[in-house]
């Protein structure tokens, strides 16, 4: 056992707010093992207490920003 962490996996639209059943956007891995999955709304209301109790923080919500590569030119 070399104590390597594995990969985190991207989260997908499957990937649900344990608070509001939302897609998640961002994944809080706890260092007691297990993970807590938030919409951006629920998430930055608790990143900052789960940071300070040293959870792991995979931090996507930038995604809702983006402009999919198939949308109109004009919406671009």
């Amino acid at each position: 056992m070399t104590g390597a962490l594995a990969p985190v996996k991207p989260l997908t639209a499957l990937d649900r707010c344990d608070r509001c059943g939302a897609q998640a956007y961002i994944r809080a891995t706890l260092p007691v093992g297990g993970e807590l999955l938030f919409c951006a709304h629920h998430g930055r209301q608790h990143i900052a207490a789960l940071r300070e109790k040293g959870a792991d923080i995979l931090d996507e919500s930038a995604r809702l920003s983006e402009t999919p590569s198939n949308a109109p030119n004009d919406e671009r």
